[in-house]
């Protein structure tokens, strides 16, 4: 992916989300305005819809990754590709498998990249 950091939170209250793809956190507004960096493709910029099925407010604990390549815990939590940024650690929210997974998935597919579901606890 590309080296441009993304975007910190600018809040650290009820309004943050993590990407189901990537786990990229950030508040509700920001992935609204300019979508997740890992994940171009999910087109949540602008799209209230698409940020609420590509994000979840439900996860536990967050890590702010500077350098993923040479970081052991970006690469423990499988983010060692990805830009720098804050991620959590994993996503406590169980997704209605059917829809959620597949409409994920699909969007994934599109531009050839897989979809890996992130971490549950």
């Amino acid at each position: 992916m590309g080296t441009a950091p993304a975007q910190i939170p600018t809040s650290f209250g009820h309004e943050l989300r993590a990407c189901l793809r990537c786990r990229l956190v950030k508040t509700y507004d920001q992935f609204r305005e300019s979508g997740c960096e890992n994940c171009p493709f999910f087109k949540m910029d602008g799209d209230n819809e698409r940020v609420v099925d590509c994000t979840t407010p439900n996860f536990n604990g967050m890590i702010s990754v500077m350098d993923p390549a040479r970081s052991w815990a970006a690469r423990w939590l499988r983010v060692g590709r990805f830009v720098p940024g804050c991620y959590t650690l994993a996503v406590s929210e169980a997704l209605p498998e059917d829809l959620q997974f597949s409409f994920l998935q699909a969007l994934c597919e599109e531009v050839h990249v897989q979809y890996v579901a992130p971490k549950r606890v």
